[in-house]
């Protein structure tokens, strides 16, 4: 049995498979959960070839779970129904919320038995298997480039998928980067500066690395010059600026990814690899969407340090091609992480609450809400969204009606009165500007609608029964996550979450 869903747009793209009869791989290595893992490298996607559109852009065709790889270890190259119909909704999601990401153009479902320990308890169950078609510009990762500061280059020139890693005794270089404080969504603290270790292998010699960092260059990065003799400067502060850019795009929609390992950051910087990730409910800056990550490395408010962390590894494998000037050089622009961040974070931040110009306590007044919020457990993507819908009016006299249900649970803090009046000031100090029209802005850049976990589990447990009617009607509605659907409204999806989403977990298991 094959059950077969399209992205519409790029319906056409699934076609080339008859086309194409050879298969590539990708090998990278990465630094999980703050530690050196060694070489892994693609255990269950095959990248089967390169799609031009009309507009001339490249994307590379993959397919996730189609089966074993050199790479696949001990595993089956598999994937699961449930994994491949979360990354196939929220890919695309991701992509009508304006955030850089793959794609997914289709999901082939099939009655095939995978067998997984989701929750690594002992208790392996069978489940569905399931194959994605994912597309991306270039599915080159930090760790492509990390793993070859590590293992030296040795015989990369006779075959770049059979390479040994040095192991012990790898010279340390020793050092540490620190960063100005920045803001990750959580206004009472600020992020940590980080100790960053650099464990790269200095290699006076890395003719592989130069030639892959060139060809990189050349084939996606379009505003570095290939011929420019600090084009290695200039790649790696488009990453770092970009990166910070991501981060701060998935702060402003509640996206935690999960598992910010080396492997998971896009050198283009994209969202990549959706496995347990997840959109916040209530808002908290401790939420932690993967039920492996026990100690919150990840958790939403500490992505974007550990984005500082992965840029500072790709920086250890970057210095090898670089003079003194060009160390020192790099050094600084990744001091510049934070600046960068969180002058996007406040910006996208403004957007949300629809401000124009420049105010000294619009930092503050961000501030100040999320506080609000995470006191008060309010609902992270509806209170931005019926602040888009409440008229100023209500806001003065304190009326919040009952469909606003987000804001009054904000309402019961004891501070949203002094809030709200900031906020009414801020907004009459707006030239030239009406409550209409902060209305309407406002609702171009709050979504209605985002795969909140509960809404992805339901779906899947009807398509283990094979109802597939959620999941065609989730893959239309996030289509659209700024206007109101009446056939979302129905479903619920921008109601409370149910109790029952409380307890959902969601685990690296796919």
């Amino acid at each position: 049995m094959c059950i077969m869903f399209f992205s519409r747009k790029l319906l056409k793209i699934f076609w080339i498979f008859i086309y194409l009869s050879k298969k590539h791989l990708i090998f990278f290595s990465l630094s999980v959960f703050g530690s050196w893992a060694g070489q892994l490298g693609d255990g269950r996607a095959h990248l089967v070839g390169v799609y031009t559109n009309r507009r001339g852009e490249r994307w590379e065709l993959q397919l996730k779970g189609s089966g074993k790889t050199p790479y696949s270890r001990n595993g089956d190259g598999r994937a699961v129904l449930r994994s491949s119909v979360r990354e196939f909704l929220c890919s695309e999601a991701m992509h009508y919320l304006g955030v850089p990401t793959s794609r997914a153009a289709s999901l082939v479902v099939s009655d095939d038995d995978v067998w997984r320990d989701q929750f690594y308890d002992g208790n392996i169950k069978k489940e569905r298997g399931a194959v994605v078609l994912r597309l991306a510009k270039s599915w080159f990762r930090i760790g492509s480039l990390e793993i070859l500061a590590h293992s030296g280059e040795l015989d990369l020139l006779r075959s770049l998928v059979l390479m040994q890693n040095k192991g012990p005794g790898q010279p340390d270089c020793g050092g540490s980067v620190s960063v100005s404080p920045l803001a990750a969504g959580q206004p009472s603290t600020l992020l940590k500066q980080s100790q960053l270790e650099e464990s790269s292998v200095i290699c006076s010699n890395s003719p592989i690395r130069r030639k892959l960092l060139d060809f990189i260059i050349q084939e996606h990065f379009p505003s570095v010059v290939p011929s420019y003799s600090d084009r290695y400067l200039d790649f790696f502060s488009t990453v770092v600026s970009e990166t910070a850019n991501l981060i701060a795009l998935w702060m402003s929609v509640g996206f935690a990814h999960g598992v910010c390992n080396t492997d998971n950051f896009s050198l283009l910087s994209i969202t990549i690899d959706y496995g347990p990730f997840g959109f916040m409910d209530s808002y908290d800056p401790n939420f932690v969407p993967n039920t492996s990550d026990d100690e919150g490395r990840y958790k939403i408010g500490n992505q974007a340090n550990a984005g500082l962390f992965n840029l500072n590894k790709l920086l250890q494998a970057l210095k090898p091609l670089l003079d003194p000037r060009q160390k020192q050089l790099a050094s600084q622009i990744l001091e510049e992480y934070g600046q960068t961040y969180y002058g996007r974070f406040t910006e996208l931040f403004k957007r949300k609450l629809g401000l124009l110009g420049d105010s000294e306590d619009d930092n503050y007044l961000i501030a100040f809400l999320l506080k609000l919020m995470e006191d008060t457990k309010a609902d992270f993507t509806m209170t931005f969204r019926q602040l888009s819908e409440i008229t100023a009016d209500q806001l003065k006299e304190l009326h919040i009606p009952e469909e606003f249900w987000a804001l009054q649970d904000l309402g019961r803090h004891g501070l949203f009165s002094e809030w709200v009046a900031m906020y009414l000031s801020r907004l009459d100090g707006i030239k030239g500007d009406s409550d209409i029209k902060r209305r309407r802005r406002m609702t171009t850049v709050n979504p209605r609608y985002v795969l909140r976990n509960w809404m992805a589990e339901s779906a899947v447990q009807k398509a283990n029964l094979n109802d597939f009617s959620e999941v065609q009607l989730l893959q239309q509605v996030l289509q659209r996550p700024f206007q109101r659907q009446q056939a979302a409204e129905k479903a619920g999806y921008a109601m409370r979450p149910p109790a029952w989403a409380r307890g959902l977990k969601v685990s690296c298991s796919s």
